[in-house]
């Protein structure tokens, strides 16, 4: 006979399980994307010249081409976009998703019932006025 007890208890064990299974793929998913912060600037040094650089979610990042082999690419918003970078001959350089994440080690979150607000602590603490956005189609 099955007690709520018991029913949460497998419900419970059944949802670690899952997690358990797919915490690995999340992760490996995560460390495939190029990550730049938010109000950040990576240099991307190539090794033949650019002709086109195509951002997915220009609200997430931005690309500027510094030279003919250097982008700049910079975190604009909290999100997901995907980056493309072709040759003179059209093809791909770098086809790779990106990552826009707030640097974790300065900031602090403050939760209010179901919503937040995350504050940058750098020195002061102050309201990050951004919204978070996730997207992966092309503008």
């Amino acid at each position: 006979m099955n007690t709520p007890f018991t029913t949460k208890r497998v419900a419970t064990l059944t949802v670690a399980a899952l997690l358990g299974l797919f915490a690995p793929a999340i992760a490996e998913a995560a460390e495939e994307m190029m990550r730049v912060y938010m109000d950040h600037a990576r240099v991307l040094k190539l090794d033949r010249p650019v002709s086109k650089v195509i951002i997915g979610n220009s609200d997430v990042a931005d690309a500027t081409v510094a030279d003919a082999k250097t982008i700049v690419l910079t975190g604009r918003n909290f999100g997901t976009t995907n980056l493309v970078i072709l040759d003179q001959d059209g093809n791909a350089i770098v086809d790779e998703r990106i990552l826009v994440s707030i640097d974790e080690g300065n900031t602090l979150r403050v939760y209010k019932q179901t919503a937040r607000t995350v504050l940058s602590c750098t020195p002061n603490c102050e309201r990050a006025e951004r919204q978070a956005s996730t997207s992966n189609s092309s503008n």
